[in-house]
Parts: C-alpha cells; sequence; structure tokens
C-alpha cells in the first residue's frame, strides 16, 4: 500500500513563503513520477507540478517562477518550494503519484495540506 503524507501548509501574507513536503513509500519513490495538484474552493483539482525519476520537471504556467519542485530519493521526500505566494494560491494542495499494478495504472493522493494566502 503506498502511503503519501504530506506537511507545511499553513497560512502566509501575499508575497510570501511556503515549503511543502510529501514523504512516501521508499520502495517505490526513486522509480516514480510525483505530482502536486491542488483545489480551491468551487473549482477543480489542477496540476501545480510534477516531477519524474530523473528529475525532470514540469510546471502549471501560472507558478512558474515562483513555484520550485524537487525530489530527495534518499530521504523518499518531495519538496514544492512556494515563493512570492498570491492569495490564487490559496488552496489545499495535494501529492500524487501513479503507479502501474500489473493490470491498471492507480493514483495515489496524500490527504491534503492547507494554504492560504492572505491580502
Amino acid at each position: 500500500q503506498v502511503q503519501l503524507v504530506e506537511s507545511g501548509g499553513g497560512l502566509v501574507q501575499e508575497g510570501g513563503s511556503l515549503r511543502l513536503s510529501c514523504t512516501t513509500s521508499g520502495s517505490i519513490f526513486s522509480r516514480n513520477t510525483m505530482g502536486w495538484y491542488r483545489q480551491a474552493p468551487g473549482k477543480q483539482r489542477e496540476l501545480v507540478a510534477n516531477i519524474n525519476s530523473g528529475g525532470s520537471t514540469n510546471y502549471a504556467d501560472s507558478v512558474k517562477g515562483r513555484f520550485t519542485i524537487s525530489r530527495d530519493n534518499a530521504k523518499t521526500t518531495m519538496y514544492l518550494q512556494m515563493n512570492n505566494l498570491k492569495p490564487e494560491d490559496t488552496a489545499v494542495y495535494y501529492c500524487h503519484t501513479i503507479m502501474w499494478s500489473g493490470a491498471t495504472w492507480d493514483n495515489y493522493w496524500g490527504q491534503g495540506t492547507q494554504v492560504t494566502v492572505s491580502s
């Protein structure tokens, strides 16, 4: 069973910074693409950024230049450094990975961590 555990959310003023962490099972971490998604009230969940096993990254246009995704395979932890935060970044942030079970691609999600940016 894959478990993803996020931490690091909180309340911050506009222009501030936060770093989110996602820790997961060591046996799968280094091989998997990992990602951060977010969901604001009344909106669909959206991709924020992802990083593959080789370290290549992909970002939503809305966060490019402000957020940085990274991973530490030795610590089986993924990070999201968020700088110059804006009120529109307010959302629940989720850690995500997808794994091949042998028959299907299975999605795994963390419990989410709230990020609130005040203006």
